[in-house]
């Protein structure tokens, strides 16, 4: 994660010791739902786990969803970019997709938080969601590289949408969806 996103909130620019307690309470967030669940899981019960004030944690986080949601945009942050342009457009599409998926793969009550909280009206997560998509949009124009037509790029990010949707919803799991991309994107590519 770059020293930008690090201190860059949705709602305002973080100090360092403010940084530090957002990334308190989003590793809280993720003890919390593999102890409890995601039914379980409270901004007030987060904020006990990662020792700090329910206010102080209100401060941060608006809701239940945007700290989920921001637990995914930090763990998205952090992936490095794939380098160069090795490879099949395919094979570089399905790189990317992959690394995604697997965010949250070996953990699905984080998995299933997340997805309902990013579906949440919450303006907080809606602004996460647009930085979200803005990221994936960048990582998948980078792999297929330059001159693909939008309508391609388009194509792979509602395909891509549905596919974290569908493993959200539990119809497949997050590491089935990852092995599958491959093939979805060479129907979409080819």
């Amino acid at each position: 994660m770059s020293a930008d996103d690090r201190f860059e909130s949705t709602r305002r620019r973080l100090t360092a010791h403010q940084a530090e307690t957002v990334a308190r309470l989003a590793d809280a967030a993720v003890a919390v739902l593999r102890e409890r669940g995601h039914a379980a899981l409270t901004v007030r019960l987060v904020a006990a786990q990662a020792g700090v004030a329910p206010a102080t944690a209100y401060t941060y986080f608006s809701s239940k969803s945007h700290l989920l949601a921001e637990v995914f945009w930090r763990r998205l942050a952090a992936l490095p970019q794939p380098e160069g342009h090795e490879g099949t457009p395919v094979q570089r599409v399905t790189e990317v997709m992959r690394a995604v998926a697997l965010l949250v793969a070996d953990e699905p009550e984080l998995a299933s938080g997340v997805t309902a909280a990013l579906l949440d009206d919450d303006p907080e997560v809606a602004h996460l969601r647009v930085r979200i998509g803005t990221r994936i949009h960048e990582r998948l124009s980078h792999a297929l590289g330059p001159g693909t037509p939008p309508e391609v790029l388009e194509a792979l990010e509602v395909m891509w949408d549905g596919a974290l949707l569908r493993a959200g919803m539990g119809h497949q799991s997050y590491a089935r969806i990852a092995d599958r991309l491959e093939t979805y994107a060479r129907l979409i590519l080819e």
